[in-house]
């Protein structure tokens, strides 16, 4: 038996690409330390088992079992089967405001739940092969079709069993559903964020992209996701930040100025709170293989 691969963030995975959908259908690889990333994740298990560190709690997930939460948060896959196989995708954020979900639920996942069905069946193994082969066949008429699949499939979640985990009662003042222009205001301004988080923008910037006044944009999108747009923004930048560290040869100044930040200091803070280390320690842990 040949020595076990682990999981390395790059320039061509998901923390490099935050704005990017992909597909994948593949035999996991074990994370050495816990990562996040600017999508929605969505994990179909094939075949095995694997177990996944969420923050503050653990979620373990058998064959025939499908999970979706928010890549956001920093999450790890520690333990896999030896005959483990999954499916599924990393979503754009802007394709999770198209989900038709029970009222609780998307205030839920955005603020470190993870959603978890067995109801799934031999149709489900079936339908992310082929959404796989979709999205990598460089046909955009096959790849979008796949992805309005996938969100109906996630959508049927709502008439079926599932469970929330950590279990928890209701929050008072939880999310309540949005109408469908305020579901596309933020849609917007995911968009615009996606397309320039590289630059400097502003709630300005970002509102004027939706066409509503700053002080409801940062409403929204707080009620919404359970972040500020300014937390949003530096996710992207921290996200593509971890694929810029894993070059030995990049410079700390260097990484932080392309990933957006307009200096050091900022970079530091940001990259502190999210991973609970500095971009160096971060860099020395990632060499460990």
């Amino acid at each position: 038996m040949g020595e076990r691969a682990f999981y390395q963030p790059g320039a061509s995975s998901v923390e490099g690409l935050p704005l990017a959908l992909q597909m994948f259908h593949n035999k996991p690889l074990i994370m050495l330390k816990p990562h996040w990333h600017a999508q929605v994740e969505v994990n179909f298990i094939v075949s095995g088992r694997v177990r996944y560190r969420m923050n503050d709690h653990e979620i373990s997930l058998t064959a025939g079992e499908m999970c979706l939460f928010w890549g956001g948060l920093p999450h790890q896959l520690h333990e896999a089967s030896d005959d483990v196989f999954y499916a599924g995708a990393h979503l754009p954020l802007v394709h999770f405001f198209r989900l038709h979900l029970p009222a609780d639920v998307r205030h839920r996942l955005m603020t470190g739940a993870a959603l978890v069905t067995s109801a799934t069946d031999a149709s489900d193994a079936h339908n992310f092969e082929r959404w796989y082969r979709y999205g990598r066949s460089g046909d955009p008429a096959k790849a979008q079709h796949a992805v309005d699949e996938l969100v109906l499939r996630l959508e049927r979640v709502r008439f079926e069993p599932y469970r929330l985990v950590p279990e928890a009662q209701a929050i008072e003042g939880a999310a309540s559903p949005f109408d469908q222009q305020s579901s596309r205001n933020v849609g917007r301004m995911c968009d615009f964020i996606a397309e320039n988080f590289l630059y400097d923008i502003d709630s300005v910037d970002i509102a004027a992209a939706a066409d509503i006044h700053p002080k409801y944009a940062m409403s929204l999108f707080r009620k919404s996701t359970g972040m500020t747009l300014n937390e949003y923004v530096n996710l992207l930048r921290l996200s593509y930040a971890q694929a810029l560290l894993i070059d030995q040869d990049a410079k700390v100044l260097r990484v932080a100025m392309e990933s957006g930040f307009g200096s050091l200091s900022a970079f530091n803070k940001a990259f502190r709170k999210l991973a609970g280390m500095s971009p160096s320690d971060f860099r020395k842990v990632s060499a460990v293989r």
